[in-house]
């Protein structure tokens, strides 16, 4: 795969209003993904544009629907809805391509761009590194509709309903009434998408952090600070907690002690359900190298398997399409439905084990109990740059150090993170006080290294 100067493993992202998070490049993006992504029949090709509520997200909407209609492509505006929400706008109303406006959990200062293909999946990394091309070239500068054939800009009034009605319909006939939920909705995309599905679905709702401001998505809130979620629950006297992250991709669950639930035990409950109902594809779950694999351990036991995957949500579901698979998903939140939708999608996932919790009629502390984790410890240090990891000698050496220690009973993961600037660390392995005092020292020779 050539070297990406825009595109990660999510879109292209960072600080926003600074290369290459611009109106200029937005531009640019919008006019190529116009000319490359047209031809779902012989009219304008039609994208749908998505935000989250970020203050540059109208900056970057704006910038992106002059690119597109300046190549001949018509707009459809859905205004702010969760990513997931664009997947399935872009497959209701048969266009050619959908664009996300988000960051996902990064701050408010940061911005991204993510594109999906007319089927509703995320563009494989042939086409992306195409679309890079035609941005950074003139290739296509000289691609200039006039009059009627310059495209159009419309509004989907609806928006929000559609998404809606398809949440529910993967939960049919499922009722909420009784149950009381604590819901974080991060001050981001979702504000106004699960409240709605929750309380149509008769939830008894306490909704925390759906009042966004612009800068305060993600502020000490949403899927990436769990201790919020943790402390809401205990406040509201909640059965369950739901936190999104900014664009609702994501989910992490709290249990009605206060107790976080996270990716890989939603994917424990949820491929547990489906193996036991015979509607598990291939008996099999797709998960990242990152997940616990404990996990293994319960799928295994299940009469199933878990097939493993790198990092990241995309290769997760490149993974579930090559097999036919159903369910997949990562630790960190973003869970896969096949059966339901064609991307990470928080509100989706929130409801299948809001489903096995009512057909249960089990508290989630109990049905959380399925998975039995290793012990692990992760490390997100920020970084002023990304060498080879190789080439940090001293970490190589601690990494073997550790690697050898374990003795085959657990594992050493280092990886740059592909949308911000940081590196990953996970171990793995039986002893808890021995794999943090191990990544602590990996931890510290890091810094020392390329901290930031």
């Amino acid at each position: 795969m050539a070297v990406r100067k825009l595109f990660g493993t999510d879109g292209i992202r960072g600080p926003a209003n600074s290369h290459p998070i611009t109106p200029e490049v937005a531009l640019r993006l919008g006019r190529a993904a116009g000319y490359l992504m047209r031809g779902k029949g012989e009219g304008r090709p039609r994208f749908v544009i998505g935000r989250d509520t970020r203050r540059s997200g109208e900056m970057l909407e704006s910038a992106l629907i002059a690119g597109l209609n300046s190549i001949g492509a018509d707009v459809l505006l859905a205004g702010v809805i969760p990513t997931p929400g664009v997947a399935c706008l872009v497959r209701e109303l048969n266009a050619d391509g959908g664009v996300v406006i988000s960051a996902s959990h990064n701050p408010s200062g940061d911005n991204g761009l993510k594109l999906f293909g007319s089927d509703g999946y995320k563009l494989d990394d042939a086409l992306e590194e195409r679309l890079e091309r035609l941005i950074l070239t003139d290739e296509i500068d000289g691609e200039r509709p006039l009059g009627e054939a310059i495209g159009t800009t419309s509004i989907i009034s609806d928006a929000i309903a559609l998404y809606g009605a398809m949440a529910k319909a993967s939960v049919p006939g499922m009722s909420l009434h009784g149950l009381k939920i604590a819901l974080d909705c991060a001050n981001g995309a979702s504000f106004q998408t699960t409240p709605q599905v929750l309380k149509d679905l008769g939830a008894t709702l306490s909704v925390f952090h759906a009042e966004p401001t612009g800068m305060n998505i993600n502020e000490g809130c949403g899927s990436t600070h769990g201790e919020e979620i943790s402390r809401l629950v205990q406040q509201s006297g909640a059965q369950i907690g739901i936190s999104h992250d900014g664009d609702a991709d994501r989910l992490v669950l709290c249990d009605e002690t206060g107790e976080i639930v996270d990716g890989d035990e939603i994917l424990a409950m949820t491929a547990l359900d489906a193996l036991q109902r015979g509607t598990l594809a291939g008996k099999t779950l797709v998960a990242t190298v990152m997940s616990n694999f404990g996990l293994d351990e319960s799928i295994a036991a299940a009469g199933g398997k878990v097939l493993r995957t790198a990092v990241g949500d995309r290769y997760v579901v490149e993974a579930m399409r090559e097999g036919n698979f159903s369910i997949g998903g990562e630790q960190s939140g973003h869970l896969i439905f096949r059966d339901h939708g064609t991307t990470g999608d928080g509100l989706i996932a929130a409801l299948q084990v809001l489903r096995i919790m009512t057909e249960s009629g089990k508290p989630l502390s109990e049905l959380r109990r399925c998975l039995k984790k290793y012990p692990q410890a992760q490390r997100n240090l920020r970084v002023r740059e990304k060498p080879s990891l190789d080439s940090l000698t001293e970490v190589s050496a601690l990494v073997s150090e550790t690697e050898l220690a374990l003795s085959g009973k657990g594992r050493v993961l280092l990886r740059y993170s592909g949308t911000e600037p940081k590196v990953r660390l996970l171990i793995e392995g039986p002893d808890k006080t021995m794999i943090n005092v191990a990544a602590d020292k990996i931890g510290e020779a890091l810094t020392a290294a390329i901290g930031a």
